[in-house]
């Protein structure tokens, strides 16, 4: 029954495990255990890229213990070497099909067949069109997610916008940022971390990882690592492995948290670095330049919100400092009327009880004043009488 499979309910099922399944690699398991009741006098083995170019077997995941001797060699890939090989005095042969996404290969298929019970050529025909329907079918969900994926990126970066203009704290703002990019852009960690200028270091401020390992990991200086290059160049930079990367100040951090991809970008006051967003993934990744877009954008939203609560703090200061002078103006007229002294005089008396009691300028002065008061007060009291 199975060796009168025909092409059409070959594709037929092979479109339904399209259907079921998203993830590539998911995609490929399902469809060659379809391919492999072609007949059991073959095997078939599926190789994959990964994100850092190099080749994985994802299938099979256990061999059959006919097959058993190519184990080994199929984890080496040394398995692409050899066209013949004798077992137990049968012969086999294996044979290569490339497998291609866009023109560009991202995986190979190996078969490996019996040198007396070869695939006749209208099964290989038939696998051919297989692995072809397997990559259009890919295809075709790389572009669904991709679609998806940008829906779900100009959602964070709406949301995002909507966070910064809210009334909520600077922490609070920070604290949901790091949560919504970690979520939209699959990240086990996302942080902000902010520049203090005196001592030219970077500090943590927010991040979604609860684990204290990280949360207090001591700062940067400027130049220093990942992010303190990232502040000093003012550009993105994307590292494959931070466990491998000479420049990495925390390896054994990284190795305890399974933290592997890094991609840290500058939050950019105009041309003034103020800090930096950093994201891992706990698998090799290769970050795009849509991931690397949104991640800026998110960043300059965050500066805003950073220079918008500085602005604030400024604002609010000099409002102040603004009330401060016109108490210290009315306790000066006080004393100058009182004391019948100079300007200079009443300053300098303020300024003296100001160090002398070890009170602000702003504390005698209200002091001077609200003696004033009571004086007046008293007076009218007594006249009262």
């Amino acid at each position: 029954m199975i060796n009168k499979l025909m092409k059409e309910e070959l594709l037929v099922r092979l479109a339904s495990a399209l259907s079921s399944v998203k993830d590539k690699e998911a995609i490929f398991k399902k469809s060659f255990k379809i391919f492999s009741e072609l007949s059991r006098d073959f095997l078939f083995l599926v190789y994959l890229s990964s994100e850092s170019f190099q080749l994985k077997l994802i299938y099979p995941e256990s061999f059959p213990s006919e097959f058993s001797w190519l184990e080994e060699k199929a984890e080496s890939k040394e398995i692409f070497k050899i066209k013949r090989v004798k077992v137990k005095n049968t012969l086999f042969s294996l044979s290569s099909l490339s497998i291609k996404l866009y023109g560009k290969e991202i995986g190979k298929l190996v078969v490996v067949e019996k040198e007396t019970k070869k695939l006749s050529l209208k099964k290989r025909k038939i696998l051919e069109a297989g692995v072809k329907f397997l990559a259009l079918g890919i295809k075709n969900k790389q572009a669904e997610d991709s679609l998806r994926k940008k829906e779900e990126r100009l959602s964070l970066l709406s949301e995002v916008s909507s966070t910064v203009v809210s009334n909520r704290y600077l922490k609070e703002i920070l604290d949901l940022i790091v949560v919504l990019t970690s979520q939209v852009l699959n990240s086990k960690i996302c942080s902000v971390m902010l520049l203090d200028e005196e001592k030219e270091e970077l500090f943590i401020v927010a991040t979604q990882s609860l684990s204290p390992l990280y949360r207090n990991k001591p700062n940067l200086k400027v130049g220093q690592s990942i992010s303190g290059k990232v502040v000093k160049e003012k550009r993105p930079i994307t590292v494959l492995d931070v466990t491998k990367e000479p420049g990495y100040m925390y390896p054994e951090i990284a190795r305890r948290e399974g933290i592997i991809s890094m991609l840290s970008v500058p939050m950019m006051i105009k041309d003034r670095a103020i800090g930096v967003i950093n994201l891992y993934t706990d698998s090799p990744h290769i970050f795009t330049s849509e991931e690397i877009a949104t991640l800026l954008a998110v960043a300059n939203q965050s500066a805003v919100a950073i220079e918008n609560t500085n602005l604030s703090a400024e604002l609010l200061a000099s409002k102040e400092a603004l009330e401060v002078r016109k108490l210290i103006e009315r306790a000066k007229g006080i004393l100058i009327r009182k004391l019948k002294v100079g300007e200079e005089e009443a300053y300098r008396i303020l300024q003296k009880k100001s160090m002398d009691l070890r009170k602000s300028m702003k504390e005698v002065s209200e002091a001077v004043i609200l003696a004033e008061q009571v004086s007046n007060i008293s007076v009218s009291n007594k006249n009262v009488a």
